[in-house]
């Protein structure tokens, strides 16, 4: 996941609409915290949610989320503890595909993309829903992955992000299945490849591309810890930016055009963009780099740029302004030495699009969500950030990604934790709900 929204990193947040009171449950899996009654009437789909949760199959497997939540925890340890740097996922999606087969998936496969596919059939005719969980790590090869326990604390590269999404996705697939919970169409269940950065969404993208690109109705993404619902896609449009020249001695070809020079006009023209904050439009140049001595005029200069913003006009506006100053910065250095002959150039490559777009708060996954949340008695924020989920978003499909319960902290870094605590077992509590939820109540 691109850490935008808390827990993974601070970004938008939008209060989710929820009703807070005290159900009539009898499942002691729910675990609700004692609250008094407000008058407040349930919508349709939150009645519904609650009559789901009461249901005998339905509640023995959110019993069995908690009573069995160790096993759980075994399984995010040891997918954790198989390396997936980026591009380099192929040996735990061949650990996924066999879980997912060991639990009774059927029509197991990984398309080409190195996707894990596997698919639960329902008893009727309906949707196609996808849940689904990331591969990939940010984590370069090498990395110690070894997990490291401490009471409730599992401590390790990607133990939350996006081990605990994944670890999530096998333990609901398990109740599922062992307790035969009836529902309508077809549930896939999916591992990807490249959610990651330099990855740019490629096995999502795959999915969407592939023979299953006009049967899924529905997606969710399971990434991450908590409860936030990210039903917001943030856009981003990446450059690797170039500035070229012959490069020479710093005092004996004095007077030409330095590519150094350029990209630094070109970092001083973006410092200065402007940026809305409704909606949020974001400019960074992360990475810079670029000659080899200090007495050497320097034969490029390179930097890396990412774009952000959850409106795609937006994105596209910044992006068409962020051209203009490269082109002026170029144009700039080159007017500066106007003797000079050498040449200058300027090589722009795109190294991640990611479409911007929205599920509307009141489409029925979403509505599902915030009602599964709300008979979990959890607080479920709805929020934006950039996932797998952008991809069916921005083609249309109703897509959702969930947080899979639990506290984690520092994704992305070499120390990230998970813990589970007294509670991690209603993150798949609660995705159990909301994935039988759209597959048998409207």
């Amino acid at each position: 996941m691109s850490p935008l929204v808390s827990p993974r990193s601070a970004g938008t947040m939008i209060p989710a609409l929820l009703s807070f009171f005290t159900l009539s449950l009898t499942s002691p899996a729910i675990g609700h915290a004692q609250q008094p009654k407000v008058a407040a009437k349930a919508t349709p789909t939150e009645a519904a949610l609650d009559r789901l949760a009461k249901q005998p199959a339905v509640a023995k497997a959110m019993a069995a989320l908690q009573s069995e939540n160790e096993w759980t925890l075994t399984e995010q340890a040891a997918l954790c503890e198989i390396p997936a740097p980026p591009f380099k996922e192929a040996a735990r999606a061949a650990a996924f595909k066999d879980k997912l087969a060991a639990l009774g998936v059927q029509k197991l496969r990984i398309d080409r993309e190195g996707n894990v596919i596997g698919e639960i059939k329902g008893t009727g005719p309906g949707p196609t829903l996808v849940l689904s969980g990331h591969l990939d790590t940010v984590f370069p090869e090498g990395t110690n992955v070894k997990v490291k326990r401490e009471g409730t604390k599992l401590t390790a590269p990607g133990i939350g992000d996006d081990c605990r999404g994944l670890a999530a996705v096998l333990a609901t697939t398990r109740q599922i299945i062992a307790n035969k919970i009836p529902f309508n169409g077809r549930l896939l269940i999916v591992g990807t490849m490249g959610e990651e950065g330099p990855g740019n969404l490629r096995g999502v993208r795959a999915l969407f591309s592939g023979p299953l690109k006009d049967s899924i109705d529905m997606f969710i993404s399971i990434d991450g810890t908590g409860f936030g619902i990210t039903n917001g896609a943030v856009g981003s449009n990446r450059y690797r930016v170039t500035y070229k020249g012959p490069g020479g001695h710093s005092y004996g070809a004095f007077g030409m055009p330095n590519p150094i020079h350029a990209m630094g006009r070109a970092i001083a023209k973006i410092a200065e963009l402007e940026a809305s904050t409704n909606p949020k439009v974001t400019f960074n140049v992360g990475l810079v780099s670029g000659g080899t001595s200090v007495n050497s005029i320097s034969a490029d200069g390179v930097m890396d740029i990412d774009l952000r913003s959850e409106s795609a006009a937006a994105l596209a506006d910044i992006d068409a302004r962020l051209q203009v100053a490269l082109r002026q910065a170029l144009a700039e250095e080159k007017a500066r030495w106007p003797k000079s002959t050498v040449p200058l150039s300027l090589v722009i490559d795109t190294t991640g699009l990611r479409p911007a777009g929205t599920t509307a708060d009141s489409t029925f996954i979403v509505r599902t969500s915030l009602a599964a949340a709300r008979t979990m008695n959890v607080y479920a924020p709805l929020t934006i950030s950039s996932t797998d989920a952008n991809i069916p978003i921005s083609k249309g499909v109703a897509a959702v990604t969930l947080d899979g319960g639990g506290v984690g902290r520092g994704a992305h870094s070499l120390d990230e934790s998970y813990d589970d605590r007294a509670d991690g077992y209603k993150g798949p509590q609660w995705i159990l709900l909301v994935v039988i939820g759209l597959l048998t109540t409207r």
